[in-house]
């Protein structure tokens, strides 16, 4: 389920480690004794889905190579509080130094992927995908893409490069739906998808005529998705419909009843509460 580069993590956890370290560890250095061994010994403080093991240890490789890690969870596993989740095993001094930057990483992605878990569990049932968007932290969306993965979501496109979105600003600047699809089928290869947003029927006629692959049914009532679902099912049965906007875990569910094929929640990836994670030393001994 892992299938972040690892070569480009590496090189982003050693940009956060120099950020964190700067030119020094003084506290460890100054009150550690240098060669002293510990275990460190990572548990969950309360129930929540794990996601980024393989980050942290990634992050204690990047410290210390000589470092041992061991996981005792899967990644996506649901534990409850006081679960061990992993240890890690060697130098002190290269333990606590690592500590922080690879909680706060297994942290916010656990925080990522609980909070995908729960609104997957609200449309269980339902012949609907759960995606994320692009209102990512900079420098963390590979990361936090992969959370909701493991807390059973899919992703959206991951930047600006991989598929062509029409939104209500770049209707305006094209001056119509048709235009601003007409000139993206000029340029674009014949396996890039083209979706567009719309807000009324007015647009979901627009954009059917268009040609539009995905149509987005942005911030509409149950009522009014509801319509324009049938009508986009009677006209273009091809196109993936799409809802967004507002998404919460009280109108998902219905949403989702509406027939729509996908529904996007920046939410996940914007606002969510971070797995409380924690390491404490224990097994120490003077090398």
């Amino acid at each position: 389920m892992f299938n972040i580069e690892r070569l480009a993590l590496r090189e982003q956890i050693a940009a956060w480690l120099k950020e964190d370290i700067g030119t020094g560890d003084v506290t460890t250095a100054f009150t550690v004794p240098k060669g002293q061994q510990s275990k460190g010994i990572i548990h969950a403080k309360e129930d929540g889905v794990i996601a980024g093991l393989p980050v942290a240890e990634a992050v204690f490789e990047v410290v210390d190579p000589h470092l041992t890690f061991h996981a005792f969870v899967q990644e996506g596993e649901r534990v409850q509080k006081g679960t061990i989740l992993a240890e890690v095993e060697g130098s002190t001094h290269s333990i606590l130094t690592g500590e922080r930057l690879a909680l706060n990483l297994m942290q916010r992605m656990s925080g990522i992927a609980t909070k995908t878990a729960v609104f997957v569990e609200a449309i269980a049932g339902l012949p609907v995908r759960l995606v994320d968007t692009r209102k990512t932290t900079p420098g963390h969306r590979a990361l936090e893409k992969y959370a909701v993965r493991v807390g059973g979501g899919a992703n959206h496109r991951y930047g600006l490069y991989d598929a062509v979105m029409i939104k209500d600003n770049h209707i305006k600047g094209a001056g119509s739906i048709r235009d601003a699809v007409s000139r993206a089928r000029e340029h674009i290869p014949y396996t890039m998808k083209i979706e567009v947003e719309t807000e009324s029927m007015d647009q979901v006629q627009q954009a059917i005529q268009a040609g539009a692959d995905i149509i987005m049914l942005d911030n509409m009532s149950s009522t009014h998705m509801q319509e324009a679902v049938k009508v986009i099912r009677e006209q273009a049965p091809h196109v993936l419909i799409e809802a967004s906007g507002g998404v919460t875990l009280e109108t998902i569910r219905d949403k989702a009843l509406s027939g729509v094929d996908v529904i996007s929640v920046g939410a996940l990836t914007y606002s969510f509460h971070a797995l409380d994670i924690s390491l404490d030393l224990n097994e120490k001994k003077v090398g």
